[in-house]
């Protein structure tokens, strides 16, 4: 009995080495499929990567005169002044900000280069350049103060110029030798980076409305004929001169295409307050992406917001650039009725780094923080396992922005951005509430009770308005109240 057991863990043993060996085989000379796509770890594209937030070191406004009673009862010592050897050319008015401490209490700390130091609180300061900094950003992994490097439009840079820091160092090991060599490694990001916002995207406006639209009170046509101008516009995808057309050859009704703007704008205006307030049940997943629009000739950009789930747009925004600030404005739409993430949120987008910066400031929100992560489908092709599992999200949010791109190539692009906000307004309202869909069986996304009554496309158009009409009375009652 005892040679059997004997025996049996001779086998085991031997069978524990076999695996062990295997492992390591396995490790060193067959690559295992990695979560995160190789470029990711490539310095070429560190400058699309979003850092982490920094540390913020909060100093306090002291008085000299509490802090040494602190010391002498805390550790028994007494602050004297300073023993100057020399005269000292500090001048009379000159206190440290921090603490308010007077000259007795100061001395030169290197010299002829113009820094004091205060013997009470150790603050280093510049009397030519004296102020009160109650907040220190520092580097998350070296902790060295960052410095603010360049002004943008929105946002302030700092940068960590630390040579040491662990950040750079390791981002410094995956550059090229021969770039190295050469003095190009300037032209990889290596260095830790925070952007620091001067704007608060949080407390703009997210119910802006074109101006200089025309009223419903109609002198010459009528509603009907509104409603066939938004159909044949913004259901068929025709411009304004081939609706203009069309309603002359079809109805012998003279509308000219002036007038058939006018008619969409003011259709606009009355109902983006009901599709961007309406509640779309939101799932825990969204897909985002941008796509590039033409308004004089000019680049525009439009930023679509989806939930994966109903396949509604809950989000949009039109923009001349393509920065933080519109991506920010369409996450606030989407996240609109939102209170708290559900479970397993997913928040697809593409490689574009403005949207974690924008995940970033959620974070930061005083009120109902947002706290989701970007998972980021990178690439035409699975080679990693994110794309692979992520791709037909993406794909949801691109076939999206095909199909407003086939309503949107008839208009040749658009002389204003306010045209353009109140064409993709319109266009929303259509694709959420009154186009068939074949993934929900050639029913609607969401449907409305009052829309399902309507016989035809002009009378859904008119009850659109109607509901438009009474979201901007219930907001009016609201803001009065």
């Amino acid at each position: 009995m005892n040679s059997i057991i004997s025996y049996l863990l001779l086998i085991i043993q031997y069978q524990n080495q076999q695996i062990r060996w295997l492992v390591l085989f396995l490790s060193k000379y067959i690559p295992l499929k990695q979560w995160s796509h190789d470029d990711a770890h490539s310095p070429k594209y560190q400058k699309y990567k979003t850092d982490i937030l920094p540390k913020v070191i909060h100093y306090g406004i002291w008085n000299y005169n509490t802090l040494i009673q602190y010391y002498k009862e805390r550790y028994n010592y007494t602050v004297k002044p300073v023993k100057r050897r020399s005269e000292c050319d500090i001048p009379e008015d000159c206190s440290c900000p921090r603490c308010g401490a007077p000259l007795p209490y100061l001395y030169k700390n290197n010299g002829s280069k113009g820094q004091i130091l205060c013997k009470i609180c150790q603050t280093r300061f510049n009397p030519e350049n004296k102020y009160n900094q109650p907040l220190k950003l520092r580097c998350p992994y070296c902790a060295h103060a960052l410095v603010h490097k360049k002004d943008r439009k929105h946002f302030i840079v700092h940068k960590c110029v630390n040579a040491k820091c662990s950040y750079y160092l390791n981002n410094l090991k995956k550059v090229d030798k021969d770039d190295l060599a050469n003095s190009n490694k300037n032209k990889y990001k290596l260095h830790y980076i925070y952007r620091e916002f001067t704007v608060d995207f949080f407390r703009m406006d997210l119910d802006s409305l074109p101006k200089n639209a025309s009223s419903l009170k109609f002198s010459k046509n009528n509603a009907y004929i509104m409603s066939l101008c938004l159909t044949l516009h913004v259901n068929l995808g025709l411009s304004l001169r081939k609706t203009s057309q069309a309603l002359k050859d079809l109805y012998n009704i003279n509308v000219s295409h002036t007038m058939v703007a006018n008619y969409a704008k003011t259709a606009a205006v009355t109902i983006k307050p009901f599709i961007d307030h309406y509640d779309y049940n939101v799932g825990n997943t969204m897909v985002a992406d941008e796509t590039y629009i033409k308004v004089r000739g000019v680049k525009g950009y439009i930023w679509f917001i989806m939930d994966a789930v109903s396949r509604s747009i809950i989000g949009y925004r039109v923009s001349d650039n393509r920065g933080v600030g519109p991506c920010i404005m369409a996450m606030r739409m989407a996240f609109r009725h939102i209170k708290e993430l559900p479970e397993n949120f997913k928040f697809i987008a593409d490689g574009y780094s403005a949207y974690p910066l924008a995940a970033q400031q959620f974070a930061l929100k005083e009120d109902n923080t947002l706290n989701f992560d970007i998972t980021q489908v990178i690439g035409l092709t699975n080679d990693d396992a994110v794309s692979k599992e992520f791709r037909p999200f993406k794909q949801m949010v691109e076939r999206l922005n095909r199909s407003f791109k086939a309503t949107y190539r008839c208009s040749c692009g658009y002389d204003n951005f306010d045209g353009a906000n109140y064409a993709v307004s319109l266009w929303v309202a259509y694709y959420n509430f009154l186009r068939p869909h074949q993934t929900k069986n050639y029913h609607v996304l969401n449907s409305v009770e009052m829309l399902s009554n309507a016989d035809n496309m002009p009378g859904k158009w008119q009850l659109l308005i109607f509901l438009g009409q009474q979201t901007i009375l219930n907001m009016q009652k609201g803001q009065s109240v």
